[in-house]
């Protein structure tokens, strides 16, 4: 979910709205309503919601309907809060005892929020594991992802502190997942927590909890995400935009295994697998100062790189057909492409990765449910016409563009080996950024927005030596 959302049906009008505001203080967003006849049960699902708060309801008539509603989709019970007429009778509901939580009235504020954040974790939770029910790791036959379904099953069984790299929008905490998922905490735990989202002076109580008073705003004490991966697996995303302050902290908790929560001077010890992901350049952010060497080094024990989808172009059509059937279980329209679409959308450069892949597919799902995607359903930017003007764009020497393999009438009426004219294309490309930067292969990375390790492997790919370049302009 990408908020926690409370439906709260109560008649009593000033109960309610009393409810609401404390709803909003403690961080969560509530939707009111005076009573289950208001809701249009045939849209709104159980999934909807982080947790539905059952107060006085006063219609007869919905509440049957209601109550069907709240078992309709065994996959996902509703999450309650109940006052204790209600639940007292919670089987009624045919909802499970560990799925309901007693609130009492008038609410307390330390109540309400420690309920709210234990059922949110574990909405998140149970969210990520239907996901993974459908994924089990990165999707495709590519040698890139061979490789790395193998390096996951090499590290998932340790403890060793994995450094996950690469672009946004690859599917880097699908694979932190998948490694937990096959080693011995899979059972405890997975906590996820990105570092870039959360602003600075929030991040350090969201890591390791905080006291009550610790601050203002801090009306009851609450766990970080450091106790919830208690046991399991903790998964720090985007680790390269953490500020140097709260680097100097996890630092001291990766080496000594103990932290305190904010406001509190109790050292408490934890027991997790730390994950880290970033798609920033650490070795240059360690230059420019903003990352620390130290740290780096604690977190790069194995490091994973990423490919991009531009890299695994091959893996494209089990992509689509694994991301249109995810969107068919979630009531969307299934969609499939045609040979042409999908060699059309093989040239594309994919600079969002496969989260820009799940995107057209979920765009084109709405678009054209139950249908068959050709090169004109696709938007404009995926249309090779609008392919050639960004590659004539880009190719600037004359020379270079004559060299280049066309990328008009990308398929024609024989087909297409779309493995290799990528790799030519690829390699052109390579050529032409090692020339202009005299062989200098770390410049090179950064024109064609590589790492220096991945054009380094890409090299060895294509059998290509840098010092070749080396000549080819005055210093």
């Amino acid at each position: 979910m990408p908020e926690s959302r409370i439906l709260v049906i109560d008649s009593d009008d000033g109960r309610r709205e009393r409810l609401a505001a404390v709803l909003e203080f403690v961080d969560f967003t509530p939707v009111t309503v005076a009573d289950v006849a208001e809701l249009d049960l045939k849209k709104g699902r159980q999934r909807d919601w982080a947790a539905i708060v059952l107060g006085q309801v006063a219609s007869d008539t919905a509440w049957g309907q209601f109550q069907k509603w709240l078992v309709s989709d065994p996959l996902h019970p509703p999450l309650m809060l109940l006052p204790e007429h209600h639940y007292a009778g919670a089987r009624k509901f045919s909802v499970a005892e560990d799925n309901c939580h007693l609130i009492e009235y008038p609410v307390q504020e330390a109540q309400l929020s420690e309920i709210l954040h234990q059922i949110s974790g574990r909405q998140l939770t149970e969210d990520a594991d239907r996901r993974i029910q459908t994924s089990h790791g990165p999707s495709g036959k590519s040698p890139a992802v061979s490789k790395l379904r193998h390096m996951i099953g090499q590290v998932a069984e340790f403890n060793t502190t994995v450094l996950i790299l690469g672009e946004s929008g690859t599917g880097k905490e699908v694979v932190a997942r998948a490694i937990h998922e096959q080693g011995a905490r899979a059972k405890q735990p997975f906590v996820a927590i990105n570092c870039g989202a959360i602003p600075p002076d929030l991040l350090e109580s969201e890591m390791f909890g905080h006291e009550k008073g610790a601050f203002t705003g801090a009306i009851t004490a609450r766990a970080g995400r450091f106790e919830m991966a208690q046991g399991g697996t903790l998964f720090l995303d985007e680790i390269g935009d953490m500020s140097l302050p709260m680097q100097v902290k996890l630092l001291r908790v990766l080496q000594e295994k103990c932290f305190e929560r904010v406001g509190s001077n109790q050292t408490q010890s934890c027991d997790v697998r730390i994950i880290a992901a970033t798609h920033r350049n650490l070795e240059q952010r360690i230059q420019d100062g903003a990352f620390r060497e130290d740290l780096f080094y604690r977190l790069n024990v194995f490091p994973i790189e990423m490919p991009a989808l531009r890299e695994r172009i091959e893996d494209l059509p089990q992509l689509i057909e694994q991301l249109s059937a995810g969107l068919h279980l979630e009531g969307r329209g299934q969609v499939k492409f045609s040979a042409k679409a999908i060699a059309a959308l093989g040239a594309y450069a994919w600079p969002g990765n496969v989260r820009e892949l799940a995107n057209l597919v979920e765009r084109v799902s709405v678009l054209q449910p139950g249908g068959v995607i050709d090169v004109a359903d696709l938007p404009e930017r995926y249309r090779p016409a609008a392919l050639l003007g960004k590659a004539q764009q880009a190719h600037a020497p004359a020379a270079a563009q004559d060299a280049a393999p066309a990328t008009a009438d990308l398929l024609a009426d024989g087909g297409i080996d779309l493995r290799r004219h990528v790799a030519q294309v690829e390699s052109h490309l390579i050529q032409q950024a090692l020339q202009q930067t005299n062989g200098v292969v770390a410049h090179a990375a950064q024109l064609l927005g590589l790492r220096r390790t991945t054009l380094v492997e890409k090299l060895r790919k294509y059998d290509m030596d840098a010092s070749h370049w080396s000549g080819t302009h005055a210093a």
